[in-house]
């Protein structure tokens, strides 16, 4: 089967659809999309890949190393940047100039959530207690926080927080924004557990409580945002929930040094 013969069988297919909501190429391009924009994250947007193939070219900008502050941020810094890049702006960019729609259509909007604002506050609440229980664990202080140096001081942990937090916001933004709100489209509220299953798979590595609760997360989280049509609150709790983790599991190695 030729290419051209492929993508006519699959247009000829969506048009069937069996009575169903109509396909059309933004449903299929914005699955596409997704894979791809996952791919190129997972193996060129994580401290990893700084730490593997761009670090030692920059470190030689540096008179100091280890425990210097703007060396020991630039894994998080280009991971806050490449989450910026992949996660928000090349999402945008297909919504605005390839799909021709507003971005508020994809959760980018605060006005319509303050409403859901306490919802936000209770979950917070409900994962406070949840997050403390796990805090006393190893694997859990062994994880938290990714900069170990965060413990060093304020300025330390600080700094961190603001490159953490950015990946945060671009997180939710793809997540609970591009991927939700495309998908919606077609799949309507199962565009929930669709967007939950990577966004699970993306925790893979971490302590298993936390894995199984990104699936509890997601659920939630998704549903919010489309109860809202905003993922902002979400960011701001994800975020909030971050560094929790991170300051309890340095006040359970023994507070900052």
């Amino acid at each position: 089967m030729g290419l051209r013969a492929f993508f006519q069988e699959v247009s000829t297919d969506l048009q069937e659809n069996e009575g169903g909501p109509a396909w059309d190429w933004r449903d299929f391009f914005s699955l596409i999309a997704i894979s791809a924009l996952l791919t190129v994250f997972y193996y060129w947007g994580r401290p990893r890949f700084y730490r593997r193939s761009l670090q030692n070219d920059l470190s030689s900008w540096f008179e100091t190393g280890g425990d210097d502050l703007l060396f020991g941020v630039l894994p998080y810094s280009y991971w806050a940047v490449a989450s910026v890049v992949i996660r928000m702006l090349i999402p945008v960019f297909i919504i605005v100039v390839l799909f021709r729609e507003p971005i508020r259509d994809y959760g980018y909007r605060i006005k319509g959530a303050v409403a859901h604002g306490k919802i936000y506050l209770l979950l917070y609440a409900v994962m406070f207690p949840v997050v403390l229980g796990v805090s006393f664990t190893r694997s859990f202080q062994h994880k938290y926080p990714f900069y170990k140096n965060a413990m060093l001081g304020a300025d330390h942990f600080l700094t961190y927080q603001l490159f953490y937090g950015v990946q945060f916001v671009a997180l939710e933004a793809f997540f609970r924004g591009f991927m939700l709100f495309a998908l919606h489209r077609r799949f309507g509220y199962y565009a929930i557990p669709i967007m939950t299953i990577p966004y699970c798979m993306i925790h893979f590595g971490k302590p298993p409580a936390e894995t199984f609760g990104a699936i509890i997360a997601g659920l939630a989280l998704g549903y919010l945002a489309l109860k809202s049509k905003s993922w902002v609150y979400g960011a701001a709790l994800h975020w909030g929930i971050g560094i929790t983790m991170d300051l309890l599991a340095i006040l359970q190695k023994g507070g900052f040094k």
